[in-house]
């Protein structure tokens, strides 16, 4: 009987989890969303917040604590340096968990994951597409 046991074991073995967990947090910090099943998504959730809540701290030893689950330094210098100030305000609540329908194949349930606070892209400024332009109608006149 499984009674009293907490988490998911996602019919992997404790290290294979425990890995599958500390890439997808980091994967999910890398591109702020992605798309995986619903029951890793579930599992990876508590993982991530931890992570935000930690870069939120700032502190060395938060640092370091975090650099124990994230599998890449430079998304470890993202989490602290752009995701973290972000959700300054927030006091909880950093992840959205978005339901897909079955995934054709096996019909397993998906689930789009992401920040809330996702960062917006970068709004291209009109003095270079002015300058593309101008290139544009000096090569035409030239030809």
């Amino acid at each position: 009987m499984r009674h009293r046991k907490s988490g998911r074991a996602l019919s992997r073995s404790r290290s294979h989890r425990s890995a599958l967990v500390r890439n997808q947090v980091t994967d999910l910090l890398r591109h702020e969303a992605i798309v995986t099943t619903e029951a890793k998504a579930k599992s990876i959730r508590p993982v991530a917040e931890k992570m935000i809540t930690l870069g939120k701290r700032g502190d060395l030893h938060a640092r370091r604590q975090a650099g124990a689950v994230l599998t890449d330094k430079k998304i470890l210098r993202v989490l602290f340096d752009e995701i973290a100030p972000r959700f300054a305000e927030r006091p909880g609540g950093y992840t959205r968990i978005i339901k897909l329908g079955p995934r054709r194949g096996d019909g397993a349930l998906m689930a789009h994951i992401e920040l809330v606070e996702r960062a917006s892209p970068e709004p291209s400024t009109d003095d270079s597409d002015a300058a593309n332009e101008a290139d544009e109608t000096e090569d035409a006149s030239s030809e």
